[in-house]
Protein backbone atom coordinates (compact mmCIF):
# COMPACT_ATOMS: atom_id res chain seq x y z
CA UNK A 1 0.00 0.00 0.00
CA UNK A 2 1.44 3.29 -1.07
CA UNK A 3 2.52 5.69 1.90
CA UNK A 4 2.77 9.74 2.10
CA UNK A 5 5.96 10.85 4.67
CA UNK A 6 7.18 14.07 4.57
CA UNK A 7 11.04 14.96 5.82
CA UNK A 8 11.30 18.48 6.91
CA UNK A 9 15.12 20.20 5.30
CA UNK A 10 16.41 23.87 4.73
CA UNK A 11 14.83 26.33 6.85
CA UNK A 12 10.91 25.36 6.18
CA UNK A 13 10.76 23.23 3.05
CA UNK A 14 9.55 20.10 2.81
CA UNK A 15 10.10 16.86 0.87
CA UNK A 16 7.62 14.54 0.34
CA UNK A 17 7.84 10.80 -0.83
CA UNK A 18 5.69 7.94 -1.57
CA UNK A 19 6.88 4.92 -1.10
CA UNK A 20 5.33 1.08 -0.56
CA UNK A 21 8.06 0.25 2.12
CA UNK A 22 10.06 -1.16 -0.86
CA UNK A 23 10.85 1.48 -3.48
CA UNK A 24 10.21 5.09 -3.36
CA UNK A 25 10.00 8.54 -5.37
CA UNK A 26 11.05 12.10 -3.41
CA UNK A 27 9.29 15.39 -4.93
CA UNK A 28 11.65 18.90 -4.79
CA UNK A 29 14.89 17.44 -3.27
CA UNK A 30 16.11 20.71 -1.87
CA UNK A 31 19.24 19.23 -0.06
CA UNK A 32 20.07 15.38 -0.37
CA UNK A 33 21.90 14.37 2.47
CA UNK A 34 18.58 13.79 4.80
CA UNK A 35 16.69 12.15 2.06
CA UNK A 36 19.64 9.93 1.83
CA UNK A 37 19.60 9.30 5.50
CA UNK A 38 16.24 8.63 5.58
CA UNK A 39 15.97 6.20 2.67
CA UNK A 40 18.89 4.39 4.52
CA UNK A 41 17.50 4.21 7.83
CA UNK A 42 14.37 2.99 5.90
CA UNK A 43 16.19 0.41 3.49
CA UNK A 44 14.81 2.07 0.96
CA UNK A 45 15.17 2.09 -3.05
CA UNK A 46 15.09 5.47 -4.39
CA UNK A 47 13.10 4.61 -8.27
CA UNK A 48 12.54 8.16 -9.19
CA UNK A 49 12.32 12.12 -8.59
CA UNK A 50 9.99 14.89 -9.30
CA UNK A 51 10.73 18.40 -9.57
CA UNK A 52 7.25 20.93 -9.27
CA UNK A 53 9.92 23.83 -10.30
CA UNK A 54 13.47 24.83 -10.77
CA UNK A 55 14.03 27.18 -7.72
CA UNK A 56 17.08 25.87 -5.94
CA UNK A 57 15.48 25.30 -2.95
CA UNK A 58 13.38 22.21 -4.72
CA UNK A 59 16.30 21.02 -6.72
CA UNK A 60 19.26 21.77 -5.09
CA UNK A 61 20.13 18.31 -3.71
CA UNK A 62 19.25 16.87 -7.53
CA UNK A 63 23.24 16.63 -8.11
CA UNK A 64 24.36 14.05 -5.16
CA UNK A 65 21.03 11.92 -5.24
CA UNK A 66 21.25 8.94 -7.18
CA UNK A 67 20.86 9.22 -10.99
CA UNK A 68 17.25 7.78 -11.25
CA UNK A 69 14.44 9.04 -13.69
CA UNK A 70 13.79 12.21 -13.02
CA UNK A 71 11.11 14.51 -14.08
CA UNK A 72 10.11 18.28 -14.06
CA UNK A 73 9.74 21.17 -16.25
CA UNK A 74 11.55 21.79 -19.41
CA UNK A 75 13.31 25.10 -17.94
CA UNK A 76 17.00 25.93 -18.66
CA UNK A 77 18.47 26.17 -15.38
CA UNK A 78 17.65 22.36 -14.88
CA UNK A 79 20.17 19.88 -15.66
CA UNK A 80 20.00 16.88 -18.48
CA UNK A 81 18.92 14.27 -16.07
CA UNK A 82 15.87 15.81 -15.72
CA UNK A 83 13.01 14.87 -18.89
CA UNK A 84 10.95 17.82 -19.22
CA UNK A 85 6.82 16.85 -18.80
CA UNK A 86 3.87 18.87 -19.43
CA UNK A 87 0.37 19.40 -18.99
CA UNK A 88 -1.93 15.84 -19.38
CA UNK A 89 1.16 13.97 -19.60
CA UNK A 90 0.57 10.94 -17.51
CA UNK A 91 4.29 9.34 -15.30
CA UNK A 92 4.73 5.74 -14.52
CA UNK A 93 6.33 4.29 -11.75
CA UNK A 94 6.49 0.62 -12.59
CA UNK A 95 8.27 -0.53 -9.36
CA UNK A 96 5.31 1.07 -7.23
CA UNK A 97 2.80 0.34 -9.46
CA UNK A 98 1.90 3.71 -9.37
CA UNK A 99 0.74 6.61 -12.25
CA UNK A 100 1.16 10.01 -11.88
CA UNK A 101 -0.73 13.36 -14.03
CA UNK A 102 1.00 16.25 -14.56
CA UNK A 103 -0.95 19.36 -14.22
CA UNK A 104 0.86 22.88 -15.34
CA UNK A 105 0.06 25.48 -12.92
CA UNK A 106 2.17 28.60 -13.99
CA UNK A 107 2.48 31.96 -11.15
CA UNK A 108 4.70 31.05 -8.84
CA UNK A 109 6.81 30.56 -11.78
CA UNK A 110 6.04 30.09 -15.33
CA UNK A 111 7.17 26.73 -15.36
CA UNK A 112 5.52 25.15 -12.37
CA UNK A 113 4.14 21.99 -12.50
CA UNK A 114 1.83 19.90 -9.46
CA UNK A 115 1.29 15.96 -9.66
CA UNK A 116 -1.65 14.29 -8.83
CA UNK A 117 -1.86 10.75 -7.86
CA UNK A 118 -5.22 8.78 -6.37
CA UNK A 119 -5.83 11.13 -3.42
CA UNK A 120 -2.32 13.11 -3.48
CA UNK A 121 -1.58 16.26 -5.20
CA UNK A 122 2.00 17.42 -5.00
CA UNK A 123 1.56 21.39 -5.37
CA UNK A 124 5.18 22.42 -4.69
CA UNK A 125 4.89 26.16 -4.19
CA UNK A 126 1.36 26.93 -5.83
CA UNK A 127 -1.17 26.25 -3.04
CA UNK A 128 -0.60 26.81 0.98
CA UNK A 129 -2.58 26.62 3.46
CA UNK A 130 -4.40 28.90 3.55
CA UNK A 131 -2.26 30.44 1.24
CA UNK A 132 -0.53 30.50 -2.27
CA UNK A 133 2.42 31.15 -3.80
CA UNK A 134 4.11 34.71 -4.43
CA UNK A 135 4.06 35.35 -8.26
CA UNK A 136 7.94 35.48 -8.86
CA UNK A 137 7.31 35.23 -13.11
CA UNK A 138 3.41 34.43 -13.48
CA UNK A 139 0.71 36.96 -13.65
CA UNK A 140 -2.29 37.05 -11.54
CA UNK A 141 -4.90 35.91 -14.11
CA UNK A 142 -2.53 32.75 -14.21
CA UNK A 143 -1.89 31.84 -10.52
CA UNK A 144 -5.86 32.38 -10.54
CA UNK A 145 -6.36 30.01 -13.34
CA UNK A 146 -3.92 27.52 -11.83
CA UNK A 147 -5.71 27.35 -8.66
CA UNK A 148 -8.88 27.18 -9.82
CA UNK A 149 -8.17 24.20 -11.56
CA UNK A 150 -6.71 22.52 -8.57
CA UNK A 151 -9.89 23.55 -6.67
CA UNK A 152 -11.93 21.67 -9.07
CA UNK A 153 -9.94 17.76 -8.11
CA UNK A 154 -11.75 16.23 -5.32
CA UNK A 155 -12.20 17.48 -1.41
CA UNK A 156 -10.99 14.61 -0.34
CA UNK A 157 -7.62 15.80 -1.84
CA UNK A 158 -4.57 15.64 -0.02
CA UNK A 159 -2.75 18.72 -0.69
CA UNK A 160 1.27 18.55 -0.09
CA UNK A 161 2.75 21.94 -0.28
CA UNK A 162 6.42 22.10 -0.36
CA UNK A 163 6.43 24.35 2.82
CA UNK A 164 5.69 25.07 6.26
CA UNK A 165 3.63 28.54 5.87
CA UNK A 166 0.41 27.95 7.80
CA UNK A 167 1.01 30.30 10.65
CA UNK A 168 2.33 33.11 8.72
CA UNK A 169 -0.58 31.89 5.92
CA UNK A 170 -3.23 32.41 8.90
CA UNK A 171 -1.87 35.39 11.05
CA UNK A 172 -2.33 37.51 7.35
CA UNK A 173 -6.00 35.74 7.35
CA UNK A 174 -7.04 36.24 10.43
CA UNK A 175 -6.24 39.90 10.53
CA UNK A 176 -8.35 39.95 7.01
CA UNK A 177 -11.75 38.22 8.44
CA UNK A 178 -11.12 38.06 12.20
CA UNK A 179 -14.03 36.53 12.93
CA UNK A 180 -13.91 33.42 10.23
CA UNK A 181 -14.93 30.84 12.21
CA UNK A 182 -12.99 27.89 9.85
CA UNK A 183 -9.93 29.51 10.48
CA UNK A 184 -10.08 30.51 14.04
CA UNK A 185 -10.80 26.55 14.63
CA UNK A 186 -7.71 25.84 12.21
CA UNK A 187 -5.48 28.82 14.14
CA UNK A 188 -5.91 27.06 17.53
CA UNK A 189 -5.31 23.39 15.53
CA UNK A 190 -2.12 24.42 13.85
CA UNK A 191 -0.45 26.12 17.19
CA UNK A 192 -1.32 22.82 19.28
CA UNK A 193 0.58 20.98 16.15
CA UNK A 194 3.41 23.44 15.69
CA UNK A 195 3.74 23.07 19.98
CA UNK A 196 4.47 19.28 19.57
CA UNK A 197 6.63 19.08 17.05
CA UNK A 198 4.43 18.12 13.60
CA UNK A 199 3.63 19.65 10.96
CA UNK A 200 0.61 21.28 9.85
CA UNK A 201 0.67 19.45 6.36
CA UNK A 202 -0.99 17.74 4.45
CA UNK A 203 -4.79 19.42 4.67
CA UNK A 204 -7.65 18.29 2.64
CA UNK A 205 -8.80 20.80 -0.26
CA UNK A 206 -12.21 20.83 1.09
CA UNK A 207 -10.93 22.69 4.52
CA UNK A 208 -8.62 24.70 2.29
CA UNK A 209 -11.79 25.48 -0.26
CA UNK A 210 -13.73 26.63 3.28
CA UNK A 211 -11.03 29.06 4.54
CA UNK A 212 -8.34 29.78 2.24
CA UNK A 213 -8.82 33.34 0.77
CA UNK A 214 -7.13 32.46 -2.30
CA UNK A 215 -9.29 29.88 -2.63
CA UNK A 216 -12.72 32.01 -2.38
CA UNK A 217 -12.13 35.06 -4.25
CA UNK A 218 -15.04 34.67 -6.08
CA UNK A 219 -17.00 34.99 -2.71
CA UNK A 220 -19.04 37.79 -2.29
CA UNK A 221 -17.86 38.49 1.27
CA UNK A 222 -14.64 38.74 0.68
CA UNK A 223 -14.62 40.88 -2.54
CA UNK A 224 -16.88 43.40 -0.62
CA UNK A 225 -14.53 43.42 2.21
CA UNK A 226 -11.50 44.29 -0.92
CA UNK A 227 -13.62 46.65 -2.52
CA UNK A 228 -13.41 44.64 -5.93
CA UNK A 229 -15.56 44.15 -8.24
CA UNK A 230 -14.57 40.52 -9.46
CA UNK A 231 -12.67 37.15 -8.47
CA UNK A 232 -9.61 38.43 -10.62
CA UNK A 233 -9.21 41.62 -8.82
CA UNK A 234 -10.00 40.38 -6.01
CA UNK A 235 -7.24 37.90 -6.38
CA UNK A 236 -5.23 40.49 -7.30
CA UNK A 237 -5.50 42.72 -4.55
CA UNK A 238 -5.51 40.17 -1.83
CA UNK A 239 -1.95 38.96 -3.31
CA UNK A 240 -0.84 42.21 -3.23
CA UNK A 241 -1.52 42.71 0.41
CA UNK A 242 -0.29 39.56 1.42
CA UNK A 243 2.86 40.59 -0.40
CA UNK A 244 3.39 43.72 1.33
CA UNK A 245 1.80 42.04 5.15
Amino acid sequence: MLQLESIAILSDNYVWLLHDQRSCIVVDPGAAVPILAWLTERRLHLAGILLTHHHADHCGGLADLPSVPTYGPAHPTLTARVQPVTDGERISFQELALEIDVIATPGHTLSHLCFHTQDILLCGDTLFSCGCGRLFEGTPAQMLASLERLTALPDATQICPAHEYTLANLAFARDLEPEHLALQEWEHETRALRRSGQPTLPVHLGNEKRRNPFLRCHEQGLQTLLECPDTLSTFTALRAQKDAY
